[in-house]
């Protein structure tokens, strides 16, 4: 970290004393859990299970599930870092009164935070699409090894959002005892119907309701900083553009390029575990803000 990159930030916060956050896969990475892009926006990964193909296609669920069995470990095991403690020290200190996350790792909740939108889901639970019944991810691992399911050979990476880059991927699979690769597909306990993890993935829609939160939050503050997203995700992006054209001022903290970077106030390119750390222990020791 420069030295001018958290006084630059405290420099913002002093004069935008009331920030609504939005958070992406960058703040994780130092929690191990990798991003799904490179610090010029590049996608580094298969691509991601849709939502209509999870919907529509059982290979692909049973893909996507066998994926699971090695990608929602690294996740359920991952621990806050440096940059979620300082987030939920600034909540306290009335600095950030909203953490808007794209991320599905809860990694926020666990560091302190209690006012946070997960804007796509939480992949800690499944839901049933018929009768809307939760039940925790990790019930279902055990499920699957009681069953003789566990993570496959060859995981080539982990992905943010509980998935797995392995073999399977470039279609090197072995298939199962009843001709296709992966368990089969979890079913409700209650109903029958069909599982799927608590999250939006790509092709899905972010609730409305979900979505007019974050921006009732956003009229309400000084300033809106993005931390750790490329913003590639119009989910995420459409909030800089809200923020901007409602006369908000806008701070990017990012080590890469990000889709917003001509709309900024202030561009930090910057590892945001030290900026927030430094930021945080400054605030902590100055009266809260009115």
């Amino acid at each position: 970290m420069h030295p001018s990159d958290g006084s630059q930030l405290l420099h913002f916060i002093h004069r935008h004393p009331r920030l609504v956050v939005l958070t992406g896969a960058g703040i994780s990475a130092a929690s191990g859990i990798p991003t799904y892009r490179d610090n010029l926006g590049n996608w580094q990964h298969s691509a991601p299970i849709t939502h209509q193909a999870f919907v529509d296609d059982e290979g692909a669920r049973r893909r996507y599930w066998a994926r699971s069995l090695a990608g929602w470990p690294p996740v359920r095991d991952a621990r806050p870092n440096a940059a979620h403690l300082a987030l939920a020290s600034l909540e306290r200190a009335g600095v950030v009164p909203l953490v808007i996350t794209q991320n599905v790792d809860r990694l926020h909740q666990r560091a302190g935070s209690t006012r946070v939108v997960d804007l796509h889901g939480r992949i800690d639970r499944v839901r049933c699409l018929l009768c809307a019944d939760v039940q925790p991810r990790e019930l279902l691992q055990r499920q699957f090894a009681l069953a003789g399911h566990h993570p496959p050979a060859g995981v080539v990476a982990t992905r943010p959002d509980g998935d797995a880059d392995t073999l399977a991927t470039a279609g090197t699979a072995t298939a199962s005892a009843d001709g296709q690769y992966g368990p089969a597909p979890p079913r409700c306990r209650h109903c029958n119907g069909m599982l799927m993890p608590d999250v939006v993935f790509f092709g899905g829609a972010v609730p409305a309701a979900t979505v007019a939160v974050c921006k009732a939050a956003i009229d309400a503050a000084d300033a809106l900083l993005v931390v750790g997203s490329s913003l590639q995700v119009y989910s995420g992006f459409r909030f800089c553009r809200y923020a901007k054209a409602g006369g908000k001022a806008l701070a990017l903290l990012n080590p890469g390029l990000t889709r917003a970077d001509a709309l900024a106030d202030l561009r930090l390119r910057a590892d945001c575990a030290p900026v927030l750390a430094a930021v945080a222990e400054a605030l902590g020791r100055a009266p809260a803000p009115p």
